[in-house]
């Protein structure tokens, strides 16, 4: 499941463990006093010792970005690693040529089929992009739930997926 800004963070590892893997997606952060900083901005308060261990049981690495600079990164939540914003689009642009059948919308709801056995591996590639306009997603075996924050924001992500959907479609970056 996805959620991003305007949301409650619980003070639990779990959930500091995935603000942080968002963190790393959306950011190139360097250093665990670069990463303490924007936790603390988003409400979590970690000790540099806790962050330390949530690294390792999280098993990030540290590589060289695009730029050259030394960037924290961990596995996502659809296998990727999170630095490789541009890579998890392109992902998302193959699963929906491949697996999207049909979209509704509903209010600010969307719901996507797949084929049988499919969703999840759709709703890991709609997460990881981490769409601004999408509050959470829940797969099933052959269909996807994604709550939109705004009717307008549902349209624009289904246009956007459908978009992506078509035969030869260029993945957005």
């Amino acid at each position: 499941m996805h959620m991003s800004g305007g949301s409650s963070i619980p003070q639990t590892k779990t959930a500091r463990h995935e603000a942080i893997r968002a963190l790393l997606a959306a950011e190139a952060i360097g250093s665990q006093e670069g990463l303490r900083l924007r936790l603390s901005q988003m409400g979590i308060d970690a000790t540099q010792t806790t962050l330390s261990r949530d690294l390792m049981d999280m098993r990030a690495t540290k590589i060289r970005d695009a730029r050259g600079a030394l960037v924290y990164t961990v596995p996502d939540v659809d296998g990727g690693p999170t630095h490789e914003a541009e890579a998890a689009h392109a992902r998302l642009a193959r699963w929906c040529q491949n697996l999207l059948v049909t979209s509704v919308t509903v209010g600010n709801q969307l719901v996507l089929r797949t084929p049988v056995g499919a969703a999840n591996l759709l709703g890991s590639a709609l997460d990881a992009v981490r769409l601004d306009g999408v509050a959470g997603t829940i797969a099933g075996d052959d269909t996807i739930l994604v709550i939109c924050r705004t009717p307008d924001e549902a349209r624009s992500v289904e246009r956007r997926l459908l978009a992506h959907a078509e035969p030869g479609a260029a993945p957005e970056g």
